[in-house]
């Protein structure tokens, strides 16, 4: 029988029956408002609100004794039953039935959620979390005797699918006697707050709880997985108990020393050593001894914390006798505070000595000079290795008063360069000193002079007559530019030097600039043979007599003369050269020329009347405009006043009589204001616009009352 008990009137225990007759009662689990018991039969559940059994389980395996293979039970939550029977597993869920379904049925039902199958016998269950516990009953054939025994009970941690399960992990448990144990000899029981389950058997009983961190982080630093086992500790670095980060980050860098991992290692101190000064002066001494300063030179702190001067010191020397790159990678990459500079100086000259032209050492003592604010110093050197940071060395510190003796070098080294930092610092380094140190060396010294005359044409004017020279030197193509665009140049200085070395254009643009423009033409004829050019230098004269000249010197040569057929036709009538032309004189492609001439005089006429046409539109839109302006009335009121007697336009009295003009410009007069015309026309003008020259202003109306 299954009883219940329950308190009734004067405190006393009442007994009702709740099921009987079914065999032996095996096991019964109660939580919250649900009882769930197991018979020979199967698993029953009873709600005690409503007294009404909602379901019925039948076992699946009969022929197993159910007092040699009992069911086990548990409550998962107050609506979700686990059972374990033989090697079956069920997850049950009870649920609200449906108004509507209920009829005689109870108002709540069971569905099965979760079924299937083992691979030994139940003898305990128990959840965890969305998994499940189950204590297993396990046999085996021995390998020496073949006959069938009991192995030790297993504790399995599964993962329940729809009609399977997945194992998570299994253990198999050392009891003693468990040889002689069956089935119901075991028993499994679970603590829910504290996570503890206990495994009962006839002489044991087995506490287990789940593993916490510190047992994860034991069993990585068992297996030498150091690095899983740092990152398990950062994590949970709350809850862990018996670890330290920093104790484990140490053992991992000694992990990989050990296996030669030397560059990984140098590359964890920066994470595990982090702000701990004492750790790191430990570490560095640790790699030296081992030979390996190298590989933790990279990852050595450069701020925050700043380790001993010793320490970077001695990683540079050690840099310094063997990898010269490798130290001068050291010297740019780490501040100049961390270490003793006037050491490091010195032992970087002590193999300058061995080895003078080595560059690197050079270039990485320049370093060195900077940083101890020997600039001086450092720039010589730059300036010996031609170094790009030169020019930025000089900026940056403004050493301008050191290479006042120096700038023969910088152009030498990059002209470009040097050029626009002493054009952008005159007031440091002025242009009379540049000059004066590149004396000797005229090429640089037109570089220098050209980009300031380009950047401005007056204020190196003093060496314009100079630089006609270098122009023509060093710089042909831009000594015309020059000479247009200079107003300082002596003309006659450089006509002289362009006629020496036979500058035709040159000489054209100087005689023609200094008003010998029929000498100039005569150049351009003789020398240069150039019709379509003496054309073009006549336009940009606008001489007559230029033309004059230009045809009687081309008149007997039909080349000549047909360029000018073909360009003369907009400057001079062309009648003028075609009269001249001798008879029986072969001109080549005198046809087309004639033609263009007809052309171009027939497009003349053309635009004459298109213009003609346009201006005569514009005159009479303009009329009209100004006649409907004229024709439009002008308001006349107490505001406005009479322009010669300053007086109210009209009376105050309008009853009275008044005679008042008008003009189109707005101006107002009394008609006796008006002085007398003595003209005999009859239209009147107005005094103020005719005598301040802005048109006469005639009277367009006289009002009269």
């Amino acid at each position: 029988q299954l009883l219940l008990y329950e308190r009734g009137w004067m405190n006393r225990w009442k007994p009702s029956v709740l099921h009987e007759g079914e065999g032996n009662i095996r096991n019964v689990k109660w939580r919250g408002h649900l009882i769930a018991w197991a018979n020979n039969m199967g698993v029953k559940i009873l709600d005690t609100i409503s007294k009404q059994r909602i379901t019925n389980v039948p076992r699946d395996d009969i022929s197993l004794r159910p007092d040699m293979y009992p069911c086990s039970l548990c409550w998962k939550d107050n609506l979700t039953l686990i059972i374990g029977w033989g090697n079956s597993v069920k997850i049950c869920s009870v649920k609200e039935r449906h108004a509507s379904e209920m009829r005689d049925l109870p108002n709540r039902y069971v569905e099965i959620v979760f079924q299937f199958d083992t691979e030994f016998y139940i003898s305990g269950l128990a959840p965890l979390c969305d998994q499940l516990v189950i204590l297993s009953y396990v046999k085996e054939i021995s390998e020496k005797t073949e006959v069938e025994c009991c192995a030790r009970p297993r504790l399995d941690i599964v993962q329940p699918l729809p009609e399977s399960c997945e194992e998570i992990s299994s253990d198999a448990l050392t009891v003693r006697g468990f040889q002689e144990n069956e089935c119901r000899d075991y028993h499994l029981e679970y603590s829910e707050g504290e996570s503890l389950f206990y495994i009962i058997s006839p002489r044991d009983v087995v506490v287990a709880k789940e593993r916490d961190q510190d047992d994860h982080i034991d069993w990585l630093l068992e297996k030498k997985k150091y690095e899983e086992a740092l990152m398990a500790a950062e994590i949970s670095q709350k809850t862990i108990k018996k670890h330290k980060i920093l104790d484990i980050g140490l053992a991992y860098i000694n992990h990989l020393v050990e296996k030669g991992e030397y560059d990984l290692a140098a590359r964890k101190c920066q994470k595990i050593l982090g702000k701990n000064t004492e750790l790191w002066e430990f570490e560095v001494y640790k790699f030296k001894e081992i030979g390996q300063l190298k590989a933790i030179s990279r990852y050595l702190p450069r701020r925050d914390p700043v380790l001993k001067p010793l320490i970077y010191e001695m990683v540079l020397h050690e840099f310094l006798e063997s990898d010269y790159e490798g130290f001068a990678t050291l010297i740019k990459e780490w501040p100049g505070d961390l270490y003793n500079n006037t050491i490091i100086v010195q032992a970087v000259v002590d193999h300058l000595k061995k080895d003078p032209q080595n560059r690197t050492l050079l270039r990485t003592l320049a370093e060195l000079y900077t940083y101890d604010q020997r600039y001086g110093r450092a720039l010589e050197i730059y300036l010996t290795l031609r170094h790009k940071d030169v020019f930025q060395l000089i900026h940056k510190h403004n050493l301008f008063s050191s290479i006042r003796d120096k700038i023969v070098l910088l152009m030498d080294f990059d002209s470009e360069k040097a050029v626009e930092m002493l054009l952008d610092n005159e007031d440091k380094i002025s242009i009379d000193r540049v000059v004066e140190e590149l004396e000797n060396r005229p090429e640089l010294q037109h570089v220098y002079l050209h980009k300031l005359f380009k950047r401005d044409h007056h204020k190196g004017q003093r060496y314009h007559e100079k630089q006609i020279s270098l122009y023509a030197e060093y710089d042909r193509p831009n000594l015309l530019p020059f000479l247009r665009d200079s107003t300082h140049c002596p003309l006659e200085k450089a006509l002289e030097i362009c006629q020496q070395r036979n500058f035709v254009e040159e000489t054209v643009y100087l005689l023609s600039r200094m008003g010998n423009s029929r000498s100039a033409l005569k150049m351009i004829m003789e020398e240069l043979q150039d019709v379509d050019k003496a054309i073009e230098f006549a336009k940009e004269q606008d001489d007559g007599e230029l033309w004059e000249d230009l045809i009687l010197y081309s008149i007997d040569k039909p080349p000549f003369i047909t360029g000018l057929l073909n360009n003369i036709g907009t400057h001079v009538d062309p009648i003028l050269l075609i009269h001249r032309i001798k008879e029986g004189m072969e001109i080549p492609n005198l046809r087309d020329s004639l033609v263009k001439i007809l052309q171009d005089y027939n497009l003349q006429i053309l635009l004459r009347e298109g213009c003609k046409k346009i201006l005569v539109a514009d005159s009479l839109s303009l009329l009209k405009k100004m006649h409907r302006t004229q024709m439009k009335g002008v308001l006349v009121d107490e505001e406005n006043i009479c322009e010669s007697c300053l007086s109210p336009i009209l009376p105050s009295d309008a009853s009275k009589s008044f005679n008042v003009v008008v003009f189109h410009c707005r101006h107002m007069f009394h008609k006796e204001c008006l002085p007398v015309s003595n003209t005999v026309s009859l239209v009147q003008f107005c005094n103020i616009c005719s005598a301040k020259h802005r048109g006469p202003g005639s009277a367009i109306l006289e009002m009269k009352k």
